[in-house]
């Protein structure tokens, strides 16, 4: 009888522990619109996998890709709903939060990849993103991932600002990415991301503008003849852990979680820096028509919409950014 008590008393001890085991673990969503193939998941991929491995267990992550969760907006929403933990999005995206963020995403902001390398690393996006931490109950940035320099793709060569006079191409749901087209006469349509390739396919949209891997990833050369190489916009993605789940986490786990997600998007970035400098050549061995343009007459075309007034951000936020060395 003592026997079985004591093995009774030893089970319930294996069972309690387990259930405090449980109770410790913090489980989390990240979801994000992008391809599995894409360095963007596979990093956040092994990011979920070094959070838990640093912290024993502690927190689990897993990763929801390709829009599995929501279009980019809805999970921008997410974050303040509670039905995702974090994200992946594009800085004109968390710039309707907090506007100043949308800079890293206007039209020839960015000279180059060093200048927003240095950007990136140095104070003024730490200013930004503190400011947009303020502006969202907390909502906190752990990553910045260099999504590439956007470049347009139509089924006609666009030379100059002239040739995309009332040109149909496909943005980003976000009103930032209004700004270039507007700038040269074409007539922007936001269109969801996932839905962009069936939209170019059926004629709703005569262009679109992304960088090199995602217009590799999305397929979307198969229905655009020509890849125009721009540059009008020096992409960028932060990562966003929700408020709430920040100011919960103890500060030994905000830390690991802030050490993991910074070296998943370097790591990143440096496979679309890799990726974007071998896929010009990819696409000519490929027969897809990769056109030079002189993108001088087009940074000319938008430095009204990008110093205005009217700009979701100040001149002087502007003069900052370019004096960037």
């Amino acid at each position: 009888m003592k026997r079985t008590t004591l093995k009774t008393l030893a089970a319930l001890a294996v069972l309690a522990l387990c259930s405090s085991f449980a109770a410790a673990q913090t489980k989390l969503k990240w979801a994000h619109v992008y391809e599995v193939g894409e360095s963007y998941h596979k990093q956040a991929v092994w990011a979920a996998e070094e959070v838990k491995k640093r912290s024993a267990g502690r927190i689990n992550i897993e990763v929801y890709p390709a829009s599995m969760l929501g279009k980019e907006s809805d999970i921008n929403q997410g974050l303040g709903l509670g039905t995702v933990d974090i994200i992946y999005t594009g800085m004109a995206f968390a710039g309707r939060a907090y506007p100043p963020m949308s800079i890293a995403s206007g039209p020839f902001i960015f000279r180059d990849f060093a200048h927003w390398q240095a950007f990136r690393n140095g104070p003024i996006f730490k200013e930004l993103a503190a400011g947009y931490e303020g502006k969202t109950n907390g909502n906190h940035i752990v990553g910045y991932t260099y999504y590439g320099q956007r470049h347009m793709t139509a089924n006609k060569q666009v030379l100059k600002p002239e040739d995309m006079k009332g040109l149909k191409i496909r943005v980003p749901d976000a009103p930032l990415f209004l700004m270039f087209p507007k700038a040269v006469g074409a007539n922007a349509t936001p269109i969801a991301f996932a839905e962009v390739y069936l939209a170019l396919q059926n004629g709703t949209v005569d262009a679109q503008e992304n960088p090199l891997p995602t217009i590799d990833a999305k397929k979307f050369y198969e229905v655009q003849k020509y890849i125009m190489l721009t540059g009008h916009i020096t992409e960028s993605l932060v990562t966003i852990v929700a408020g709430g789940v920040w100011a919960k986490l103890p500060e030994a786990d905000r830390k690991i979680v802030s050490d993991v997600m910074w070296e998943a998007s370097t790591r990143s970035t440096n496979d679309i820096v890799e990726a974007e400098n071998a896929l010009v050549t990819d696409f000519a061995k490929r027969g897809v028509s990769v056109v030079k343009v002189d993108r001088g007459p087009f940074i000319a075309a938008v430095q009204k919409a990008v110093t205005s007034p009217d700009a979701p951000w100040p001149k002087d936020l502007y003069d900052r950014v370019q004096a960037i060395k």
